[in-house]
């Protein structure tokens, strides 16, 4: 779980600082918060990275690395309950579940949000 809320926070914040994507693969809004589900699957039943096969850094540019790195700094040291919780006082999933589990989180709704958020409001803790 705590994977996903990495992979989740990355994409967002690449959206925000980058004005870009780092991946394609949609993200639906699960009961437990934001989740890509071909990285689910491929990581389904692993507990440790080096045991999922997929995905590379080499196609990244040194912005997307860096965007990287700055979510891993302040999220990393969060437990998968702690980015859970975050996720579900957050806005875009709200709205994708509110259209039913499993729905698409639109990534003009994240682009929007997060953009709005002042550097308080940027993280709260629930």
């Amino acid at each position: 779980m705590k994977l996903q809320k990495l992979v989740y926070y990355s994409q967002v914040w690449s959206i925000v600082w980058d004005d870009d994507t780092l991946f394609n693969e949609p993200i639906e809004a699960w009961k437990n918060g934001p989740v890509v589900r071909d990285l689910w699957e491929s990581a389904r039943g692993r507990f440790r990275i080096s045991e999922i096969a997929a995905g590379s850094s080499a196609g990244l540019s040194e912005a997307q690395k860096e965007t990287i790195d700055l979510v891993l700094e302040f999220y990393g040291d969060k437990d998968a309950q702690w980015l859970s919780d975050l996720t579900h006082m957050e806005y875009p999933w709200k709205e994708a579940y509110g259209r039913g589990q499993n729905s698409i989180v639109d990534l003009a709704v994240v682009a929007d949000y997060y953009s709005s958020l002042s550097p308080d409001d940027a993280v709260t803790a629930p």
